[in-house]
């Protein structure tokens, strides 16, 4: 799985709004009546800082900087974390087959950008952080990790970035799309709890950011900038300028192909997307590519209201959970960690025909309610329906014949390792 992890991190992206209405305190689902688990609740001194994150509605949606650039080339657009944001140009299965056969583009200009500055920036980065910001010492350099509640809950899943010397300020880090605000308050209240010297800046709306995929990534990359893109492993980045842009470039993505994930001024944004030309793809391909890799995504696999999930519960922990580092919701992870969980995120392929689909009931063979779908699609590349799923940690284990309610019908699946298909 890590190797996985490597080849396309695994964030971004919410596959439904996640704006919540406006109040002081999310309440805690008691999700499970039995086993380790407790009734988890607010802790007082949360009061303040786990906010809803509030709706949207009734008030425009935010558009990425070139959301009149992909209406003239006949995109599609759907609602995704309160932005407007391209679904599909040409078609989902011909943009997937674009960036698993060859390479194609994104607009991934939703996506959060919060940065920190100042001489206690690691600091604060890491209290933040389940993983271990020390993981990028010695270079600009990238890590997957999660931000946490004090009971271990996922707030969400972000991308750490150890900035260059030549971009301005010392990290940044990605949330998903929408949870610019609500994350950037919630690292607020943790620099003045701390006392901690340090700037926190939200500038989602000050930058564009371009992912371009596939086994010829770096062909497109490398002939728009003078960097050696090959040169880049995996979660390294470097500053250099595409069509006389600085831009920032990393070697990561969230399709288990090879690739690289651009961020620039979005007031230069056309012009980089300009230099490129590829396949454009949307938001639609981006989900069945993450799902035949079994990556999660933010709204889905977990969510703060209604998946209240911690990193173990997703398979994940193992790989962005630090426990020798200081981080919020430390406690209640090694808890977690030492007791085990009830349930545990899985792969699930179907045998008999069907799509299953966020919300569909896994049962056994008797018809027991085992667990619940969180995402699932035809994938593109197998011709079957895939499925990734919360189940009872008595029925997780790979090759346990199950069922999945599919319009009121239990059609045959099976349990299965994730990625679904071999990278």
């Amino acid at each position: 799985m890590w190797e996985m992890l490597i080849a396309g991190d695994i964030r971004h992206q919410s596959s439904r709004q996640v704006m919540l209405v406006g109040r002081d305190v999310i309440p805690y689902k008691l999700r499970r009546e039995s086993g380790n688990n407790r009734f988890l609740k607010a802790m007082p001194g949360w009061q303040s800082v786990i906010r809803s994150r509030p709706k949207r509605n009734g008030m425009s949606l935010r558009t990425p900087p070139l959301r009149d650039v992909h209406e003239a080339n006949d995109a599609s657009f759907t609602d995704f974390g309160g932005w407007e944001m391209p679904v599909e140009f040409e078609g989902i299965q011909s943009e997937h087959a674009a960036v698993r056969e060859s390479v194609g583009r994104f607009d991934v200009s939703h996506m959060s950008e919060i940065v920190l500055t100042g001489p206690d920036a690691r600091e604060l980065m890491q209290r933040l952080s389940t993983n271990d910001v020390r993981i990028v010492d010695g270079g600009p350099n990238l890590v997957y990790s999660m931000c946490t509640d004090e009971e271990g809950i996922i707030l969400d899943d972000v991308m750490l970035y150890h900035l260059p010397e030549e971009f301005d300020g010392d990290w940044l880090f990605v949330p998903n799309a929408g949870h610019d605000e609500w994350l950037y308050e919630w690292a607020i209240e943790y620099r003045d709890e701390y006392d901690l010297d340090v700037t926190v800046e939200n500038r989602t709306d000050e930058y564009a950011m371009f992912a371009i995929q596939g086994p010829d990534a770096s062909d497109v990359v490398g002939g728009a900038t003078e960097a050696d893109v090959d040169d880049l492993d995996m979660l390294e980045m470097l500053v250099d300028e595409i069509a006389g842009v600085e831009c920032l470039v990393s070697a990561s993505g969230y399709t288990g192909e090879s690739g690289y994930e651009i961020l620039c001024d979005a007031t230069e944004a056309e012009a980089v997307w300009s230099a490129l030309e590829c396949t454009d793809c949307g938001l639609g391909a981006r989900d069945t590519l993450r799902l035949e890799m079994g990556f999660l995504l933010s709204g889905n696999e977990f969510d703060y209201e209604d998946e209240p999930r911690n990193p173990y519960e997703t398979g994940w922990g193992r790989y962005v959970v630090k426990l020798d580092t200081p981080f919020v919701g430390h406690d209640a992870l090694e808890r977690v960690f030492e007791e085990g969980v009830d349930e545990r995120l899985v792969g699930i392929r179907m045998i008999d025909r069907g799509i299953p689909r966020n919300g569909y009931s896994v049962q056994t063979r008797a018809g027991k309610d085992i667990g619940h779908v969180t995402s699932g699609t035809m994938s593109p590349t197998l011709n079957e329906g895939i499925a990734l799923a919360y189940v009872d940690e008595s029925y997780a284990d790979p090759d346990t014949t199950v069922r999945v309610e599919i319009r009121g019908e239990p059609k045959k699946a099976t349990i299965t390792t994730t990625p679904f298909i071999e990278q």
